[in-house]
């Protein structure tokens, strides 16, 4: 892997590797920019196959952090920590205190949070040895239903400039991954009258879907190619790419998921295609958002979080507007306004 030209690609910003013999720990910081602020993201905690993509993987999540950020006016840059979990038994506390020294190194530079494979309790175990941490137990925890409200005001938003119309009742929406996140969002768009089909890879998850919200299953191979009127996303990136772009059978495309464009030219791929796209970053912005407000001068205020989030309606609004007007594609909007405003 050519590390500068990956970072050259992505106008980056630093990439930051730490290695601990005694805990396991092999990590990594990418800071993409932090004109508008400390860099805000989540550390993710998986086992890779090859550290070359641990590595890319951080430097194109903290690429998003810093576009989500922007878009949705925080006084932030973008960053993303990726920890790659040993192979052999680790002891979880003493790997996590010590990739809290690591963050504390980086003298406020980065600021960290929850995200795949971490949770509460690792956020409070790195509290422990950095003041640089959101989403603790004593902060705003858990922030997979503030992503799902800001995914289903942005849905609200795509149905009223698509269909004219201010419901999601009655309407079909295919939710791909039920997780956290996922599960959420079908809360949400249910309880608003919304018809759903998941599918997920976990039976337990989709069995919650069924009984809960009378969701109908489906196998993963099949969800993206559901007859549907939103299909929403929220499990892995790079889901619309040459191969499924031509099958999917949707109007209009929100959901939870980071990087779902397997590369830019698939945001022209989908509109050539009829298909209106809520950009990721706009759409998902809502955990962000939340975790953000811990950070803020005045601390953690639930009711001023959800009323930011219930503001990316008029940003997604505001960006299938201004992509009509410019004959472009609403991923090129997002991207004009961020580069606008961090660059």
């Amino acid at each position: 892997m050519r590390l500068f030209e990956v970072l050259e690609a992505h106008r980056y910003g630093s990439v930051h590797l730490c290695t601990d013999e005694r805990t396991g720990l092999r990590a990594v910081i990418a800071l993409h920019n932090t004109k508008l602020g400390p860099a805000i993201g989540g550390t993710r905690a998986l086992r890779y196959r090859e550290e070359e993509a641990a590595i890319v993987d951080a430097v194109r999540l903290a690429r998003g952090m810093a576009y989500k950020a922007a878009i949705s006016g925080l006084p932030h840059g973008g960053g993303k920590a990726v920890i790659m979990l040993p192979e052999r038994e680790f002891d979880r506390t003493a790997l996590f205190e010590r990739f809290g020294e690591f963050v504390d190194s980086l003298g406020g530079r980065y600021v960290t949070c929850e995200d795949s494979g971490t949770s509460t309790g690792d956020m409070d175990v790195i509290a422990t040895r950095t003041r640089q941490v959101l989403g603790t137990s004593k902060g705003s925890a858990d922030p997979s239903p503030f992503t799902a409200l800001g995914v289903r005001r942005a849905m609200e938003a795509i149905v009223r400039y698509k269909l004219g119309r201010e419901s999601l009742e009655g309407l079909h929406v295919a939710v791909q991954g039920v997780g956290h996140v996922g599960y959420h969002l079908v809360k949400e768009v249910t309880r608003l009258g919304a018809r759903v089909t998941v599918a997920d890879t976990s039976a337990q998850a989709t069995e919650r879907a069924r009984s809960e919200f009378n969701a109908e299953v489906v196998s993963t191979d099949e969800i993206l190619f559901t007859q549907c009127d939103i299909l929403a996303p929220c499990a892995l990136g790079a889901v619309f790419n040459d191969v499924t772009i031509p099958k999917l059978r949707t109007g209009m495309i929100v959901g939870a998921s980071n990087n779902v464009l397997a590369e830019s030219r698939h945001g022209d791929a989908l509109r050539a295609r009829g298909i209106l796209y809520a950009p990721d970053y706009v759409a998902n912005a809502g955990g962000l958002i939340n975790v953000a407000t811990e950070h803020s001068p005045g601390g953690y205020n639930r009711e001023d979080a959800t009323a930011k989030v219930m503001g990316i309606y008029e940003t997604v609004l505001n960006i299938l507007q201004r992509a009509e007007r410019e004959d472009v594609s609403t991923h090129v909007v997002a991207d004009r306004i961020v580069d606008e405003m961090i660059f």
